[in-house]
């Protein structure tokens, strides 16, 4: 009897998945049409649906500053090859503990979420610590769109348009002291609304970290936007790290606070596993994973694998960090 394959709700045939130069197109139209004009004269920009995502994005409310940072200017210096995964596909392909273990849970369970007002406080070894609402951010930091490859350490890929800023226009602004050998990231703790958080086995609230010189790296960004508009909480929301050319869990989602520290910090994945999660967490095809094989990846949203690359790709930006 011939195998039959019933394929998951997210994949898709390849002659569905955006190109990367439709998606470029469909800019150019939304800048042309007063895409601007349209985000100020409503006040859910979510609402407003990518124009690949076949459903509408989840509504997020916004300012009036951050509607004015769309359709944001696209920095193609480090686009590398593939489609752009369909965002009615990454919308509900999402790891996101907090609010569920699987993949379709975070897009229901995370809109519990309170993103508005949202400070995130840098401390720690700096010259100028502080505390910043959103509204200050998207005022003051230079934002722009890039196009990113996503590696999952469980050997998925995507690649997502995100906008936000290079995390080094932040980190130039508080000026880290000499004594800063890394930084770490940490996220909200709200146990009764991110009822994941309730998993006591686990060591909350979600923590990652990054060398000095791998954040002040040109291609570390901090997200607050993706698919030309402002991040749904799935995607964690309302700002998120992107660390292109290492494993997605290394890109801590709903970040409240960032500190600069003399010593390698303690993080979620490498203390609740630490023989499976590394604190480096480069994308690196010759090292497995000690359960799985790290060789090749699943293209979410097109039913194919390819090799995976070392660095994700980028290694031209990053080798000589390592």
């Amino acid at each position: 009897m011939a195998n039959i394959k019933i394929p998951n709700d997210w994949e898709v045939s390849e002659n569905e998945t955006t190109p990367e130069s439709v998606f470029m197109d469909r800019r150019k139209f939304l800048k042309g049409t007063g895409t601007i004009a349209l985000f100020s004269a409503i006040s859910w920009a979510g609402c407003a649906p990518s124009a690949n995502s076949g459903e509408p994005a989840t509504p997020v409310p916004v300012s009036e500053s951050e509607k004015a940072i769309y359709p944001a200017k696209l920095d193609d210096s480090y686009t590398v090859d593939g489609p752009i995964t369909p965002e009615k596909i990454s919308s509900r392909y999402n790891n996101f503990y907090e609010f569920s273990s699987d993949k379709e849970g975070p897009r229901y369970n995370a809109q519990v979420l309170k993103t508005r007002p949202w400070k995130l406080e840098i401390k720690g070894h700096v010259e100028n610590p502080g505390v910043y609402d959103m509204d200050d951010l998207y005022k003051t930091m230079p934002m722009e769109e890039r196009i990113y490859r996503l590696r999952c350490v469980e050997a998925w890929s995507m690649m997502v348009p995100w906008t936000g800023f290079p995390l080094k226009a932040l980190i130039d602004k508080v000026k880290p002291k000499s004594s800063a050998t890394h930084v770490a990231f940490t996220t909200f703790y709200r146990p009764f609304s991110a009822t994941g958080q309730l998993a006591f086995w686990y060591p909350w609230a979600y923590t990652e970290g990054l060398r000095v010189e791998e954040a002040m790296n040109k291609l570390t960004f901090m997200a607050v936007g993706i698919y030309g508009h402002p991040l749904p909480k799935q995607h964690g929301a309302p700002i998120r790290l992107v660390v292109p050319w290492k494993y997605g869990y290394k890109s801590a989602k709903s970040i409240e606070i960032i500190e600069f520290l003399d010593y390698q910090p303690p993080t979620f994945w490498t203390t609740a596993q630490p023989l499976e999660y590394a604190f480096e967490g480069n994308v690196n095809p010759g090292v497995p994973h000690p359960r799985w094989s790290q060789g090749r990846e699943k293209m979410i949203g097109t039913g194919r694998e390819r090799l995976t690359q070392i660095h994700n790709g980028y290694g031209r930006h990053v080798a000589h960090l390592y």
